[in-house]
């Protein structure tokens, strides 16, 4: 019995050994690892083995493993949508290593810089190629508008440069550049009176963006979380940005060295002549410029120090004469006639520096010290009367008194008066920390905010309209709060060796001294890659993530300060799949979100135009889920495109017997279209296409709870088309550009009637009028880019 036992363990080796040896002359490995010309990996490159169509895409460290029937000599085509599609022939017998070089486009010269930090990609974020943003027509210009056809990104208004996410509001995303927090203007109400965003496109380097489900290593905010890196120049570049409504500056380069990188951008907007085209009449003297340089210098090979300063100043001056404003409908139209007197002044200036000091103690030991400050100083002044004249109009096509007046419904006035101004200063400190374990990452760190805000609030409101008279808003108190914010995280992320597998498990800590609320939030995000050649990516996110309240949330509708509100919270689940995949022999990629959101502690609020009114309560639950859909690719070779689509629904319970109803920013259908093309004879000749859709807002009369958001306002629809001709130069001259952009822009093309808001009268009956305020009309704009 014994020697049959030993015969028939021997005869089994023989067999396991037999066949390990036919797997493994089936299975042949091929390695590498692709590499951009400043040797540095690059990931997500998509790799195509031929002739077996075995396919895979590489990893954070431009890794990839592929395994192959064959020893023979195969061929090797790698792609990826900012480098020029390369291939080889390789065999099993040695690691292949890769160079690929970038595309070459008119306006190009973004360059990607080492990824530590916020540059390392993560689960669930969408990259954006900065340089797109130079194509993208637009009214104002600023970077924020590329966010707006992202999915589950919101902007209805082409004025402003501010966006919510999955139905949040504008004051509930992060936006870091190169790791350092930023902050737009506070007080500021409507869109026509914004400037620019922070971000400046001339210097942007690389673009991460999340809606939902980010890691622990990122602030405490409800919705989204954009990370920016500014561009490290590498050699010495320029450019010059003029149209009608303004224009940049742009000055970069190096030292001979080799280790200072320096740039500095000027940028102007006088947004004039485009807001010349409101249905409100009068004197337009918009100005905003702001100033920003970032500094790069390398201490050695394990030390690098950054500085970001930024000076925003943002003057508005309007003196509105009068208006004219048509709605309804056919069976029932209404004309309002308004005499304006008085003016608008508003003053904002803000002044950002930041510090970042990050060090090497080894290949698997990096940390990161940053230190900003930010100091805004703002001040409106205005006083302004409006008289009106409420009017059915006469729409018989067969009248002689068509499109006149034929009853007079009401006659009134609308009266605003303000004295407001605003110290912030803003103090931050943040540390962070990177160990590599194997092929795993440890992320640590501890932050520490202080907040000194110092607002003055002098407002004054009323209505005098049939036969009634009624103060709409008064408000006449200080708020000065010095309070201090500390924070910590800590995460791990796990990759697995053949880069299937990525599980990132974290948690925040975050406490501010002036609530005394201590906030925990846990937060996993997982990854898999599947699929013969894993070109599909099934992603989970889970968390909480809850804010703090800033100073305004602490105001009610009245303008008083309720001390006693705490955080806002929330629970996000998202699950999302990213499908890679080759179409007319070019990469493309599909990815789609399924996310559902729950808050508690809600503190609800009123949209008008962007000023957002808190009721300065928790007194709200709410939820949101829905569904985000985008495929980017080149559509058109050599250049990329993109198609977003997001279903949303969002609600909230005011808790005050009347159930569940709309969030102001829920917004049911939202379309993001983002499309290029060029003559197939002449690339240098192209088109680029801006359109948005989003289905009616919720609106209500105001003081009216029982009310609140019962009617759907109109849709938004804005289309923007862009032409234009691009010319190159081959010449050493300094002062002769490299290249010539020339590009005519038609605005709002489709000539829609958008609004914005709603202004509450009242005719001689009491029957209630909600007149919409519409946005900027067709316009024509003239740009010239010259890069030298």
């Amino acid at each position: 019995m014994t020697n049959h036992f030993k015969y028939t363990v021997f005869l089994l080796l023989i067999l396991s050994v037999s066949i390990q040896t036919k797997v493994e002359a089936q299975n042949h490995v091929l390695k590498g690892q692709i590499l951009d010309t400043l040797s540095r990996p690059i990931n997500d490159v998509f790799v195509l083995l031929l002739p077996d169509s075995i396919s895979t895409l590489t990893n954070k460290r431009g890794e990839f493993t592929l395994r192959s029937k064959t020893s023979s000599q195969q061929r090797l085509v790698f792609s990826h949508l900012q480098y020029e599609t390369f291939s080889i022939d390789a065999t099993v017998s040695k690691e292949i290593k890769v160079v690929l070089k970038e595309k070459t486009h008119v306006l190009s010269g973004v360059d990607i810089q080492e990824r530590r930090f916020e540059e390392t990609r993560e689960i669930g974020n969408i990259e954006i190629d900065a340089k797109n943003a130079y194509t993208l027509p637009s009214a104002t210009g600023d970077f924020s508008k590329i966010l707006a056809t992202l999915p589950g990104v919101t902007s209805n208004n082409e004025l402003a440069s501010v966006y919510s996410v999955r139905g949040g509001n504008y004051d509930e995303n992060l936006i870091y550049v190169n790791g350092i927090k930023i902050y737009r203007p506070f007080l500021v109400s409507a869109g026509r009176q914004e400037g620019l965003g922070f971000i400046n496109t001339d210097m942007v380097g690389h673009v991460q963006f999340s809606a939902g489900g980010w890691q622990s290593k990122h602030g405490d905010k409800l919705s989204s979380v954009l990370n920016v890196q500014y561009n490290e120049p590498r050699n010495h570049e320029a450019t010059v940005n003029l149209s009608l409504l303004g224009g940049s500056i742009y000055y970069g380069g190096i030292n001979k060295k080799g280790d200072l990188n320096y740039s500095v951008g000027i940028r102007h907007k006088n947004s004039r002549y485009l807001l010349g085209t409101l249905e409100t009449n009068g004197n337009y003297l918009p100005k905003f410029t702001d100033v920003q340089a970032f500094i790069s210098k390398q201490f050695g090979s394990r030390t690098k120090l950054g500085l970001l300063v930024s000076s925003a100043h943002n003057n508005y001056l309007t003196i509105p004469e009068s208006q004219e404003t048509e709605f309804g409908t056919i069976q029932a139209s209404f004309r309002m006639s308004t005499a304006f007197q008085g003016r608008e002044k508003l003053d904002y200036h803000t002044n950002q520096l930041g510090l970042v000091l990050s060090h090497s103690f080894n290949e698997n030991l990096i940390s990161r010290l940053t230190v900003s400050g930010v100091y805004s100083s703002e001040r409106e002044n205005y006083e302004v009367e409006g008289a009106y004249r409420l009017c059915d109009i006469n729409r018989d096509l067969g009248s002689n008194r068509f499109n006149e007046c034929i009853a007079i419904r009401g006659i009134g006035s609308n009266y605003a008066f303000g004295r407001n101004k605003l110290e912030a200063k803003v103090l931050s400190v943040d540390q962070k920390n990177e160990v590599y374990i194997n092929n795993d990452i440890l992320e640590f760190g501890m932050s520490w905010d202080f907040e000194s805000l110092d607002d003055r609030l002098k407002e004054f409101a009323f209505t005098d309209s049939a036969d009634f008279s009624h103060v709409t808003f008064s408000a006449d108190n200080e708020i000065d709060i010095q309070s201090h914010k500390v924070a910590g995280f800590v995460q791990y992320s796990i990759n697995s060796y053949d880069s299937l597998h990525t599980l990132n498990v974290g948690a925040r800590l975050n406490y501010w001294s002036f609530s005394e609320q201590l906030l925990f939030s846990p937060r996993v995000q997982y990854a898999y890659r599947m699929g013969v050649r894993r070109n599909t990516v099934l992603r989970l996110a889970t968390g909480m993530y809850q804010q703090h309240p800033f100073y305004r949330e602490l105001r009610d509708r009245d303008g008083n300060i309720n001390p006693e509100v705490k955080a806002q919270s929330s629970v996000h689940v998202v699950g999302g799949m990213d499908h890679y995949f080759v179409a007319w022999g070019r990469p493309f990629k599909l990815s789609s979100d399924l996310y559902y959101k729950y808050l508690w502690d809600v503190n609800p609020y009123d949209v008008n135009n962007i000023k957002i009114r808190y009721f300065g309560t928790n007194q709200a639950k709410a939820y949101a889920y829905g569904a985000d859909f985008r495929v980017n690719g080149e559509f058109i070779e050599g250049t990329e495109s993109w198609f977003s689509l997001g279903i949303l629904k969002t609600k909230e319970d005011l808790q005050e017997g009347n159930g569940y109803v709309r969030r102001p920013s829920d917004q049911l259908i939202n379309l993001g279209i983002f499309f290029q093309d060029h003559l197939p004879n002449d690339p240098s000749i192209k088109v680029s296409l801006n359109m948005l859709f989003g289905s009616g807002l919720p609106f209500g009369p105001p003081g009216r709870d029982d009310l609140r958001n019962s009617f759907s306002g109109d849709e938004y629809y804005r289309m923007d088309l862009g032409f234009s001709k691009s010319f190159e130069f081959t010449n050493d001259k300094t002062l002769t550009p490299n290249s010539l952009w020339v590009g005519l822009e038609v605005l709002n093309a489709l000539g829609a009637e958008n609004t914005i808001s709603y202004t509450w009268i009242q005719d001689v009956i009491g029957n209630q009028f909600a007149v919409p305020n519409a946005l900027s009309a067709r316009f024509l704009n003239v740009r010239v880019i010259a890069k030298f």
